[in-house]
């Protein structure tokens, strides 16, 4: 067998669509190991060359997306409708131009073409810089992208489990997969416990889809012969990529990979998709589309009484005998005039800005251990009020150690060292002969090693036997995979019970089902069959371990005397009290408990599933995060009269981070909450250890059952003061995070399980662990990389940083728009040439929407953005101080450019003997290098205003941090270099004159006065600045506030309903897009309402299913907070509103 016989149609037929009958013709499993080639038991061979298989089946890699080149990005950015108009104008300018300098004889050089060159080449410089800018961010942006959907997988390779990449995985392999895995790849079920899927995103299903091993599917269709075949009736084997396995482990063998599997084939035809929009840039369109209104209105202003001086000039002034060409270029220049007050005041470098800022900050956050999946969770993240965190791994270092233990009663027999703490030996193995705490001693000590063999043999089997976790490398390597619990616990076994093999042990027991452990349930367990004696049938052993508090109940016997034999005795209730009682001692030392209990049965106990067999039961849907009650059998009291047979206690140590990552977010005003499901004692001891808790009367601890009964009033009463909720399952992390968020809480949720889903979706922002399962990281908008809680803490302040920088840029840019658009306009009509040309003004514009985006959005963050609250969510985006320092900058500014333009420099200065005019100079070239001051000055305004923009804040240190950021001296640089540049060589084609010292000094000392101001500016309160608003403006922006929270509502009720919310975007930047277009039309705004949601061929998938996310989380995400938020704005501004009109 050296060549696989099956087709790679045949293989890509099996599932899409899924036909039981493409299964049928597989045969049975021995031509499937020859049709692939392949040894199901053991995986392909590590020895032989897979090159043909590759060629023949494809490869585990989509191909890379066809992403723009870099002379695409320059043709958007130049597809700038008034870009456009102003390149036209620039062209018949300079044929203008040529025409008066080849066709008119002219006494000296004549240069009027200049101007339309200038123009075209600052045109061509604008466009390279924002196409360079777009270029960066994409290619930042692919470089996440690839390392976000990068995964290890479980694999069987010559009989051998390895981790190797998605990417690495073939048609042939045979994959192990456990719960809350994605599954990266098509496939058969060969092996399963109890496994259940969501393929919602894939065929539309929204109930969790119960799988059939292949074993069960061939002797099904034996049985029912070759027609009437359907998956209901003969089971179904087949699992789709991009499925989410709810519940279960088993293996598969590998029939599709890439762009053959059902995802790839989805994801293919999903190339066009859309581009993520941010909350931020939904924010920053109200105010774009405001100034564009503004901006053309004062370019029509100023067109239309330019134009009419224009005409008077050409009939009674200096322009009664100017030639026809003369006429035509000065027409041009006021033209073009008006266009460039245009491509100034209109800011289409404010929703660019943003996504700037995010290139920036996730390439950084990246190194911070926070891989971003959705970058509006960056922008949300910074003014979160709450963070609900998990313990284990996220507090909790998450290097988990067997320090304590007990056998039998509660101290009768026990192991572990009174008043030492655990200890790793240098070769790794670790000593758990120590105990925590002298109130937790043992009566007795007991040597494991001198244990009854057939209890120790119980020991190990129980540990073994029943756990998820592998054994990774060769056989004895004590190298483990899996749940950091489960690892603790069998490298118990190895340092203290002499196993050498995990496989060699668990090669003596015969594994018949399992039930995997379940967050509901806080238990897992494991059925094998015993080898039967003499002529009787063989008989079945559960083993089961999880929560004491849940197991206990289940038990009526404990065993009685370790040391002679697996002898039983009754649980009475003073050893129940014992064993309680010792646990609470291991919980209060912050240990986590494990209950070890098993039972015997003749037969095989009627309530725990058979293995690959699919049930008669309705499939579960998969919004229920429970177990279904048929297969857990506690709930239906199946499971009991087991037997206790010992308790450990499990350390995992705070990370020394913790506490002054707790500390940080109380400082900035963020409530940190713990959701463990630990019990009420070890989650109090660690929160207490945290500085989660202080132990002050009103913070609450409390464990979930109770919290799950409290009615609306008492959880909104009680929410406040909540601290801990212990004991909790996945339901009250969600129940949790929609009451927070109806307070009008920003919720921040960790979580790693496949159950935390729904919470993870439904809050503002998720944080899954990087060692969590691929169901809980789909769900989230953040991956914890290192799973540590103060990488949360990083990207509150990345939050922050990111909010900030487009802050500090809107204040910067807003200020510029003002200042120039006045300056031109009065100038213009003072004179018959404003003080700023046309190609002044797009060197001011390059310098406003790409120098300083690039300047401004790369601040690091500081500590002192922790010294603030969060911000809330109706807050207006301009604060207080940032309208008092445009303003107030951009009235100094004014001010001074026109008193130096009316007044003039002889009137100022008296220069007489030092000006050109002295020496016989006619007066407009005074004029033109007096022009050429005022220029250079107004550049040196912003120049030194990008500093006062660096705080956003009444705080006077605007150099904070300036020495690490790289980006911002750098650009300073390069706008003082280029301005230097311009004064010295720009000449004709720039309309400037070279200026002397005099001049220089002027320039750059009046533009150095805007540092002082602004601390002169930040020390006026807020308060007086609010008090000088008129009450008609606060009752216009309360009404516009109130409108805007109705319109919210309305949109998340969609978003809600059918997983969207790009409709008022789009409707926001229609304005702005109809006037400018360009790079803002580039952004893929084009979306699919989930009502019209187009169908992929073949896979009967509408887009929407997939945009929206799987079934698993879809049914939890609906609710209140939409509705809760307007309402909540609605009063509030009612009230204000009418106060102001009462005033």
């Amino acid at each position: 067998m050296t060549t696989e016989a099956y087709s790679l149609e045949h293989l890509c037929a099996i599932a899409s669509p899924k036909s039981i009958e493409h299964v049928q013709q597989l045969g049975s499993l021995e031509q499937i190991e020859h049709g692939l080639n392949t040894n199901l038991k053991q995986g392909l061979s590590t020895n032989n060359d897979h090159s043909a298989r590759i060629a023949k089946y494809g490869n585990n890699i989509l191909p890379d997306k066809n992403s723009k080149t870099f002379l695409q990005l320059v043709w958007i950015a130049f597809n700038d409708k008034v870009l456009i108009i102003l390149s036209i104008a620039a062209v018949v300018s300079l044929a203008v131009g040529l025409y008066q300098t080849l066709g008119i004889k002219h006494d000296g050089p004549s240069l009027e073409w200049i101007e339309g060159v200038a123009i075209m080449v600052a045109i061509v410089i604008v466009v390279l810089v924002g196409a360079t800018n777009d270029w960066n961010k994409e290619k930042a942006f692919a470089k996440l992208n690839k390392k976000r959907e990068n995964r290890n997988m479980a694999v069987l390779r010559g009989g051998q489990e390895d981790q190797i990449s998605i990417y690495d995985v073939m048609v042939g392999d045979v994959v192990r997969f456990n719960t809350g895995d994605i599954l990266p790849v098509d496939g058969l079920l060969l092996e399963g416990f109890n496994v259940k899927t969501d393929e919602s995103a894939q065929t539309g299903e929204i109930d969790t889809m119960k799988k059939t091993t292949m074993t069960h599917v061939f002797s099904a269709i034996q049985s029912a012969g070759r027609e009437n075949l359907t998956l209901k009736t003969q089971g179904d084997p087949i699992l789709l990529s991009g499925s989410k396995v709810i519940d279960g482990s088993g293996t598969m063998v590998v029939t599709a990979v890439g762009i053959h599997s059902t995802f790839g084939s989805i994801m293919m035809s999903l190339r066009d998709g859309d581009t993520e929009l941010t909350p931020l840039q939904s924010k920053l369109n109200a105010m774009a589309e405001t100034i564009a209104k503004f901006a053309i209105a004062a370019a029509l202003l100023y067109f239309f009484s330019t134009f009419i001086k224009f005409l008077v000039r050409i009939t009674r002034t200096d322009l009664v005998n100017a030639s026809g060409p003369e006429k035509g270029q000065q027409f041009l220049a006021l033209f073009i005039e008006s266009v460039s007050i245009i491509v100034v005041a209109i800011p289409e470098g404010l929703p660019l800005a943003v996504t700037l800022a995010l290139a920036i900050a996730t390439t950084r956050m990246y190194k911070d251990n926070n891989l971003v999946r959705l970058l509006r969770s960056c922008e949300t993240m910074g003014n979160a009020t709450t963070i609900c965190s998990d313990k284990t791994g996220t507090l909790t270092q998450n290097k988990m150690t067997v320090v304590v233990g007990n056998l039998g009663g509660a101290g009768d027999f026990a192991f572990g060292k009174t008043g030492t703490a655990a200890k790793v030996e240098p070769n790794g193995t670790i000593d758990v002969r120590a105990h925590v705490e002298e109130s937790a001693a043992p009566k007795a000590e007991l040597d494991l090693n001198n244990l009854h063999p057939d209890v120790q043999e119980l020991l190990k089997q129980s540990i073994i036997i029943n756990s998820s976790a592998t054994e990774e490398g060769a056989e004895g390597s004590g190298v483990f995979g899996g749940s950091r619990t489960e690892v603790a616990l069998l490298q118990f076994t190895q340092a203290s019970l002499g196993v050498t093999s995990m496989r060699t042990e668990k090669a003596k027991a015969h594994i018949v089902s399992a039930l995997p452990f379940n967050s509901a349930n806080k238990y897992m367990a494991t059925l094998v069959e015993l080898p039967a004696r003499g002529n009787n049938s063989p008989s079945y052993r559960v083993y089961v371990k999880g929560a004491p508090d849940i197991l206990l109940k289940l038990c009526t016997r404990l065993l009685a005397k370790p040391a002679e034999g697996l002898q039983h005795q009754e649980l009475s209730a003073d050893k129940i009290s014992s064993i309680q009682t010792l646990q609470n001692s291991y919980s209060e030392r912050s240990l986590r408990t494990l209950c070890l209990i098993y039972k015997d049965y003749p037969t095989w106990p009627s309530w725990f599933p058979k293995m690959g067999v699919d049930s008669e039961e309705e499939p579960v849907s998969s919004n229920n995060t429970a177990v279904n009650e048929k297969e857990t059998g506690a709930a239906t009291g199946q499971m009991s009269d087991m037997t206790f047979f010992g308790m450990v206690g499990i350390q995992d140590p705070l990370r020394d981070s913790v506490p002054e990552a707790v500390l940080d977010c109380k400082t900035a005003g963020v409530v940190v909450r713990m959701v463990t499901g630990d019990n009420l004692a070890t989650a109090k001891a660690i929160a207490l250890d945290a500085g989660i808790i202080s132990g002050d009367e009103d913070e609450i601890v409390m464990e979930g059952n109770e919290f799950r009964k409290m009615n609306d009033a008492d959880m909104k009463y009680m929410l406040p003061r909540l601290r801990v909720l212990a004991r909790a399952v996945p339901e009250d992390k969600r129940i949790l995070v929609q009451a927070l968020k109806q307070l009008g809480e920003t919720v921040a949720v960790t979580g790693d399980g496949t159950n935390d889903a729904p919470a993870l979706k439904l809050a503002d922002v998720g944080f899954a662990m990087g060692s969590g399962t691929e169901v809980a990281k789909e769900a989230s908008d953040i991956i914890l990389l290192d799973d540590n809680f103060a990488s949360i803490v990083r990207a509150l302040l990345w939050g922050r940083t990111i909010n900030d920088a487009v802050k500090k840029f809107v204040q910067f840019q807003l200020t510029v728009n003002i200042t120039a658009v006045l300056t031109t306009f009065v100038s213009g009509l003072y004179q018959n040439e404003p003080v700023l040309s046309a190609v002044q003004l797009l060197w001011l514009n390059l310098i406003m929407d790409t120098l300083a985006a690039l300047a401004l959005a790369t601040d690091s963050p500081t500590r002192s953005l922790l010294e603030r609250k969060p911000e809330r969510k109706d807050a207006p985006f301009i604060s207080p101080a940032m309208w008092k320092m445009i303003i107030g900058q951009a009235l100094f500014q004014i001010v001074v450019v026109f008193i130096l333009m009316f007044a003039g420099p002889q009137r100022l200065f008296g220069w007489l003997a030092g000006t050109p005019e002295a020496a016989g100079t006619p007066e407009a070239a005074v004029t033109d290098r007096w022009n050429s001051t005022i220029f250079n000055m107004f550049v040196w305004f912003q120049i030194f205003n990008a500093f006062n923009c660096r705080r956003i804040d009444n705080r006077f240190n605007i150099f904070e941090g300036i020495t690490k950021n790289f980006y911002f001296m750098g650009i300073l640089a390069i706008m003082i270099g280029g301005q230097i540049m311009i004064v010295f060589v720009g000449g004709t084609a720039l309309d400037v004159e070279r200026l002397g010292g005099a001049e220089w000094a002027i320039s750059i000392l009046l533009g150095i006065l805007t540092l002082p101001l602004g601390c002169l500016i930040r020390a006026i309160p807020d308060a007086w600045c609010a008090a000088l608003i008129p009450p008609f403006l606060k009752r216009y922006f309360a009404r516009k506030r109130i409108n805007a929270a109705i319109r919210a509502e309305k949109l998340d009720i969609e978003a809600q309903k059918h997983g969207w919310n790009m409709e008022g975007f789009l409707n926001d930047l229609r304005f702005l897009k109809k006037y400018k277009g360009g790079r803002t039309q580039s952004m893929k705004f084009k979306i699919t309402h989930p009502r019209q949601s187009r169908q992929v061929q073949g896979g009967g998938l509408s887009v929407a299913a997939l945009v929206a996310g799987s079934g698993v989380v879809a049914g939890s995400v609906g609710g209140v907070r939409a509705s809760k938020r307007a309402e909540m704005v609605r009063e509030a501004d009612i009230e204000q509103a009418r106060a102001g009109s009462a005033s």
